[in-house]
């Protein structure tokens, strides 16, 4: 009887297979997602209609609740759905700011970093070793400082979220240095985003007694840019020391 012989190109192929098939999962459940139209679930419209169903199964599944929106963050991440902003404010409004912001940095660490393994695991040693010019030269810069240049991106977005998820990925950044810098960069943007939602109610009514629909745009205020910026201005000012620190010393 003749023997299944695995040759050296199937074998590749089904490395490659396996190394993307996270990816892949990714992409489906998004494509999934859309195609069930789940997207309607995640706007300020559905929070006006279902807001006073919501708070009272919260009120009455309230453990079961947090854990519950704790695991739908984390998908949403994890499967790169534009819906972070959103689900923030919605976290604010039904748990309150503090727990709220809790629930969202618990979800959002966890989600982030399974797109960041998958990630790694499709892209990261294999492009790594291919790039060369300014972008090894980034890709240097960023691995030996990788908390700081994280910290600084995920406080000041200056990229989309589901962005900055996956490319520290291509720059050779340890998982445990991923998690921390995530879950610290994003505390402020989360808390402020909760406290808005903790108000939202009052800017539904206004936008329902108007014949209107609110819009995330509508809460974000000029203030609340400014801070974001001047947050980053700080955090960045350890690298840039440490940069010009390094550099007298070369000269030196």
């Amino acid at each position: 009887m003749a023997k299944n012989v695995e040759t050296p190109a199937s074998g590749s192929l089904w490395l490659t297979a396996k190394r993307f098939a996270p990816l892949a999962v990714v992409a489906a459940g998004l494509g999934f997602a859309y195609l069930m139209g789940w997207q309607r679930f995640f706007t300020l419209d559905f929070l006006a209609e279902s807001r006073e169903s919501l708070t009272a199964f919260v009120a009455a599944n309230y453990w079961l609740s947090t854990i519950g929106f704790t695991a739908i963050y984390a998908i949403a991440v994890a499967f790169s759905f534009p819906a972070a902003s959103i689900l923030t404010i919605f976290s604010g409004f039904l748990f309150g700011w503090l727990t709220g912001s809790v629930i969202v940095a618990i979800g959002a660490t966890a989600g982030a970093s399974a797109i960041f393994l998958a990630a790694k695991s499709a892209f990261g040693d294999g492009l790594r070793s291919r790039v060369g010019g300014r972008v090894k030269n980034l890709a240097d810069g960023f691995e030996k400082d990788a908390f700081s240049y994280l910290l600084v991106l995920r406080i000041a977005p200056v990229f989309p979220f589901f962005i900055m998820n996956i490319a520290p990925a291509l720059f050779n950044v340890p998982l445990r240095t991923y998690v921390i810098a995530t879950f610290l960069g994003i505390l402020p943007g989360v808390v402020a985003y909760s406290y808005l939602g903790q108000g939202i109610g009052s800017v539904l009514d206004a936008a329902e007694a108007a014949g209107t629909s609110a819009s995330v745009g509508d809460l974000i205020t000029t203030e609340i840019t400014l801070a974001f910026a001047a947050l980053a201005i700080v955090a960045a000012i350890p690298v840039v020391i440490k940069k010009w620190r390094a550099r007298n010393a070369a000269e030196g």
